[in-house]
């Protein structure tokens, strides 16, 4: 196979702000072209497509949480960039429903919210994007990013725990079954890391605490995450195919 170190053409789901838009800044940074996908925040988008390196970007917006939308947003990206190879399943929503606080009505409608993007937003973009990767007989990359939740238990918010578990197992069972195509899938499991979403419970007891769960006093940054993900989507990464990789700065350790 012969994936490129450089000018690839890459998707990033949920670019708009936040990790996304680091995302997308790291692989324009390393000579990539970029598809921004954005749900429904399209200023926030236009300002991520805006601040990329180098030309050739393209804008992306679509639902994914409906099989047809995935499709069109990956058609449009591959289209826009001329075909794809690498995959980044970043969108994904985290909404609270405590079970003992939460109306039944309110909890299935919130599951099902997760479970439609979180997981099967990404299993279809993953199915798109590696139909293409083997119709172009170069490899390619899908990084999954997942979440330290689906570990330690999410309280607050099960259904995200949940599905982001299901796809650290969906990543290791694709990094089996597209391996002979020179396709290599990694997830991450990031813990807390900072973003303009959730700065603001970095204030205050709370934000002291969220620092104490790493030994480091610290809480992660968006662009340490995305670091990561461009080294997984990098040709040399193939090895570390299927792996799930802790990025939490010491804060939940597992063997």
């Amino acid at each position: 196979m012969n994936l490129p170190g450089t000018d690839r053409r890459v998707l990033i789901s949920g670019a708009s702000r936040g990790l996304g838009r680091a995302l997308a800044q790291a692989f324009a940074h390393n000579g990539d072209r970029v598809a921004v996908h954005y749900g429904s925040r399209e200023e926030d988008a236009r300002a991520t497509l805006a601040s990329l390196k180098g030309d050739g970007h393209a804008l992306v917006g679509g639902d994914l949480s409906e099989p047809a939308g995935a499709a069109d947003v990956a058609g449009r990206a591959a289209t826009a960039l001329g075909g794809l190879d690498v995959l980044v399943n970043n969108a994904a929503v985290n909404l609270p429903h405590p079970l003992a606080d939460t109306s039944y009505e309110d909890w299935t409608a919130l599951w099902q919210r997760h479970v439609s993007i979180n997981l099967l937003a990404t299993a279809n973009l993953s199915y798109l994007a590696a139909r293409r990767m083997i119709d172009q007989g170069t490899g390619g990359r899908i990084v999954n990013i997942g979440s330290r939740g689906a570990f330690r238990g999410e309280p607050d918010h099960p259904a995200y725990g949940a599905t982001k578990a299901a796809v650290h197992a969906l990543g290791q069972s694709l990094a089996v079954s597209l391996a002979p195509y020179g396709i290599a899938v990694a997830s991450v499991a990031p813990g807390f890391f900072e973003t303009e979403r959730v700065a603001h419970r970095l204030s205050g007891d709370e934000g002291a605490a969220i620092r104490a769960q790493s030994p480091f006093g610290r809480a992660g940054t968006a662009e340490e995450i995305a670091a990561a993900v461009l080294w997984l989507a990098s040709p040399v990464a193939e090895w570390a195919s299927g792996t799930v990789l802790d990025l939490n700065g010491a804060s939940h350790l597992r063997t």
